[in-house]
C-alpha cells in the first residue's frame, strides 16, 4: 500500500469514527464501504464497522467483524468488550461474562467492562468476583481519563504513546501520585530502573501514606536488588494490613532477598494454603526451599506448580535448574507438547526450551538438546530486545583512566576496612564453589551477589541514556573526584552490606560483573581482596549459554555474544594484573577440581586466613545458596562437569571464532 493510499484509508476511518460517535451508523458504514477489500486488513476500520453493526442490531455480522479484528490483533481488548455488549443484548449472561473477562484480561483499564462485570457477577450471585470488579471500578474512577488511556496503552504494549500522554499530563499535574506511578511503570518497562526508583521515591515523598505508591516503590527496590530498604517497606505494609496477600507476597520476596529464607518459606506456605496466586507462590516457595537446601520440598513445590498451571514453563525450568533433577518421560512429553502449542506464551516457551535442553542432554540426545538450548536463547533475545553492552568500549575506558599513575596518586584514599572478599569473573565459572569454600571458614560470611558496586558505578556514570557519541562520566570521574569521596563510598558499601552479614570478620561478595570495576574497588576499599574465578572459556561460555538467568547476564544468550564478552573480560583482568599487581588472585576452576587442598590453602593464604579443614568439606556447610549451582556445591567435588561442553563441540564454532586466537592460544583445546 502506498503512503498516499494509507493516509486516505486512515482519513476514511477517522471520518467513519466521527460519524459513529454522532450516532450516524448507516452513514459510517457507507463511508467504510468505500475502502472495499482493503477494509479486511484494517483493524480500526473493522472495529468501527462492528460497532455500527452492533448499534443497528446486526449482532451476528458484528460478531464476525470483531472476530476478524481479533484474528489480526489478539490484544485488541475493545473487540472483546463489544462482543460482551452483544451477548448482554442477546440475554446470554454467561457468554457476556466470558467476553468481558477476556477484555479486562487483555486491558485492565477498560472501566466499561468492569462495570458490566460487576452487574453480571451480582446477578449470578458471584459475590467475591463482584467485589473484585467493584474495586477495579473504584480504582479506575479515581484516575484522570488521560491516565486511563495511559494504562490502556501500556496494556497494548504501546509504551511510546503511554509515555507521551503521561508526561503531558504530569507537566500540568506534577505531584499527581497516580501519574507518577504510571510514569515509573513506563520507565521500568524500558528497563530504566534508576529513573523508576527516583519517580516512586518522589511519589512516596508527596504522599507518604499512599499504599499503591509504597507497594510499587518496594517492588522497584526489589528489582534493583536493594533488599534491605525493600524489606523495611514490606514489613510496614504487612504490619498495617496483615490480611493483604499481595503485601505478604512481596514480604516473602524481600525476606528471600535479605537471607531470611525460613521466614520467607513460612509466609509462602501460608499464601499457598490460602490459594493466593498459586503460580507465583509455589514458584517462590520452591526457590526458598532450594536456597535452604531442602531439595525434596523444592521439587514438590515445582511439581505442584505445574499441576496448577500446566503451561507454566518456569515450573519445569526450575526443576531443571536444580541441576540434579531427572525428568520422567511423561514430563518430557509434556514439555514438548506445551512448547509447540501456538497459545503458549513466548516467555513460557523460553523456559520449556531450556528445561528440555537439560532433559535431552541427560538422555544423551545432544543434537536435540543443543537445538532446544539454541531456540530458547533466540526466543529470549527477542523478548529482551537485547543490545550488546559494547564491552570493548567499556574496557577501553577503564584502561584509559585506571593507570598506574592514577593508583599511585590515590594510594592513600578509601576506607581501610578489610572485610570484603570479592569474587569476580563470569557466571558459571565456579564462583559459587569458591564462595562455599570461603563461607565454610569460621571467620567468613557468605552473602549474595551484591549489587552495591554496580549501583555505585551507575551513580558515578550519571543518569542516562547517553547519546551515541557522548562519553559517560564514569570511569573518567575517578580521576576528578576529591579524595574524601573514596572513603565515603567505601564506608557506605560497608554500611549498606551489613544487612547480609551474620557477624563474621569477613564476608564474600560474589557479584561476577564486578570484574569491570576492580579499579573502583581498589580506590574505595584498598584492603579488600579480589579473587578472579576463571574457567576454561569453552566450558564457561557453553555453561552460560545453556543457563537461563533470572535477570541480567543477557550477553549469555548467544554463542558469539558470550565469546566476545569472555575475550573482553580476559583483556580487562590482564589490565588489572598490570596496574594493580598482587591485588587480584586468579583461581582456575579446573585446578580447584583436580587439586582442592592446594587451591584452598592458596586462597586462604591470599585472604590472610588460617587454614581450617572445614573448607575442604565445604559441602557439609549449612547455609543458604541462591545461585544455580546451589545443589552442586552441597556435594563433594566431581570432575565429570569439566568437559561436558565436548558433547556439543560440533556446534560451537561461532564461540571459538568469537573468543579469538589470543584467548584460544592461552586455553587450547586438547
Amino acid at each position: 500500500m502506498s503512503i498516499s493510499t494509507q493516509n486516505s484509508s486512515e482519513q476514511t476511518v477517522a471520518e467513519a469514527t466521527q460519524l459513529t460517535q454522532q450516532g450516524q451508523y448507516k452513514l459510517a458504514l457507507d463511508k467504510l464501504a468505500v475502502l472495499g477489500a482493503a477494509l479486511a486488513n484494517n483493524v480500526e476500520g473493522l472495529y468501527v464497522k462492528g460497532v455500527c453493526l452492533r448499534k443497528t442490531g446486526k449482532f451476528e455480522a458484528a460478531i464476525k467483524c470483531f472476530q476478524s479484528v481479533l484474528n489480526i490483533d489478539a490484544s485488541y481488548a475493545r473487540a472483546h468488550q463489544e462482543v460482551g455488549h452483544i451477548f448482554i443484548a442477546s440475554n446470554k449472561p454467561t457468554q457476556a461474562i466470558n467476553a468481558f473477562e477476556l477484555a479486562v484480561r487483555t486491558d485492565s483499564a477498560l472501566i466499561a467492562s468492569w462495570r458490566k462485570l460487576e452487574a453480571l457477577y451480582a446477578a449470578a450471585n458471584h459475590e467475591e468476583q463482584r467485589l473484585m470488579a467493584h474495586r477495579q471500578v473504584q480504582e479506575l474512577q479515581l484516575l484522570h481519563p488521560a491516565l486511563q488511556t495511559v494504562k490502556s496503552c501500556l496494556n497494548r504494549e504501546d509504551v511510546d504513546r503511554a509515555d507521551q500522554i503521561c508526561r503531558a499530563y504530569l507537566s500540568e499535574n506534577k505531584q499527581d501520585v497516580e501519574g507518577l506511578r504510571l510514569l515509573a511503570e513506563i520507565a521500568s518497562r524500558i528497563k530504566v530502573l534508576d529513573e523508576a526508583e527516583f519517580i516512586l521515591e518522589s511519589a512516596v515523598t508527596f504522599e507518604p501514606a499512599h499504599l499503591g505508591a509504597r507497594f510499587d516503590y518496594c517492588n522497584i527496590l526489589l528489582k534493583r536488588q536493594k533488599f534491605g530498604p525493600a524489606h523495611d517497606i514490606a514489613k510496614q505494609l504487612t504490619a498495617e494490613h496483615p490480611e493483604n496477600f499481595q503485601f505478604k507476597s512481596v514480604l516473602a520476596a524481600t525476606l528471600l532477598g535479605v537471607g531470611e529464607t525460613q521466614a520467607a518459606a513460612d509466609v509462602l506456605r501460608d499464601l499457598v494454603a490460602n490459594d493466593h496466586a498459586l503460580d507465583q507462590s509455589y514458584l517462590l516457595l520452591g526457590h526458598a526451599e532450594k536456597t535452604a537446601g531442602n531439595l525434596a520440598a523444592a521439587i514438590a513445590a515445582y511439581q505442584n506448580l505445574y499441576q496448577v498451571r500446566p503451561d507454566f514453563g518456569d515450573a519445569f525450568w526450575s526443576l531443571a535448574n536444580t541441576k540434579t533433577y531427572t525428568f520422567t518421560d511423561d514430563e518430557v512429553e509434556h514439555m514438548l507438547e506445551y512448547r509447540n502449542r501456538a497459545e503458549t506464551s513466548d516467555v513460557d516457551k523460553v523456559h520449556f526450551n531450556f528445561a528440555l535442553g537439560k532433559a535431552l542432554e541427560d538422555k544423551k540426545d545432544y543434537a536435540a538438546a543443543f537445538s532446544a538450548y539454541q531456540l530458547g536463547n533466540e526466543l529470549n533475545q527477542g523478548l529482551l530486545d537485547y543490545r550488546a553492552p559494547e564491552m570493548a568500549k567499556r574496557v577501553a575506558r577503564q584502561k584509559q583512566v585506571c593507570t598506574p599513575e592514577l593508583f599511585t596518586r590515590l594510594k592513600e584514599v578509601g576506607s581501610k576496612h578489610p572485610d570484603p572478599i570479592f569474587i569476580v569473573g563470569l557466571p558459571r565459572a565456579g564462583s559459587t564453589l569458591l564462595e562455599q569454600i570461603l563461607a565454610s571458614h569460621s571467620q567468613v560470611d557468605g552473602t549474595l551477589e551484591l549489587p552495591n558496586i554496580l549501583s555505585l558505578s551507575r551513580r558515578l556514570r550519571g543518569r542516562g541514556p547517553f547519546a551515541e557519541n557522548e562519553e559517560p562520566r564514569y570511569p573518567k570521574i575517578l580521576a576528578e573526584l576529591e579524595p574524601e569521596y573514596f572513603e565515603k563510598f567505601g564506608q557506605q558499601y560497608i554500611d549498606d552490606t551489613q544487612v547480609y552479614r551474620q557477624g563474621a570478620a569477613y564476608f564474600v561478595d560474589k557479584m561476577p560483573n564486578n570484574f569491570l570495576h576492580t579499579g573502583l574497588i581498589k580506590l574505595i576499599l584498598p584492603n579488600a581482596k579480589v579473587i578472579d574465578a576463571r574457567r576454561h572459556p569453552m566450558a564457561c561460555c557453553f555453561s552460560g549459554f545453556k543457563q537461563l538467568f533470572a535477570e541480567g547476564q543477557e550477553f549469555t544468550y548467544g554463542l558469539s555474544q558470550i565469546g566476545d564478552y569472555y575475550r573482553n573480560y580476559v583483556e580487562m583482568m590482564d589490565h588489572w594484573d598490570e596496574v594493580l599487581p598482587g591485588f587480584v588472585l586468579r583461581v582456575q576452576h579446573e585446578d580447584v577440581v583436580l587439586d582442592l587442598e592446594t587451591q584452598v590453602r592458596r586462597i586462604l593464604d591470599f585472604c590472610g586466613l588460617e587454614f581450617e579443614p572445614a573448607c575442604l568439606e565445604f559441602y557439609r556447610t549449612d547455609r543458604n545458596v541462591r545461585t544455580p549451582s546451589s545443589e552442586q556445591v552441597r556435594q563433594p567435588i566431581y570432575t565429570t562437569g569439566l568437559e561436558q561442553w565436548r558433547n556439543f563441540e560440533a556446534y560451537l564454532d561461532p564461540l571459538i571464532e568469537a573468543l579469538g586466537e589470543g584467548v584460544m592460544a592461552r586455553y587450547p583445546i586438547n
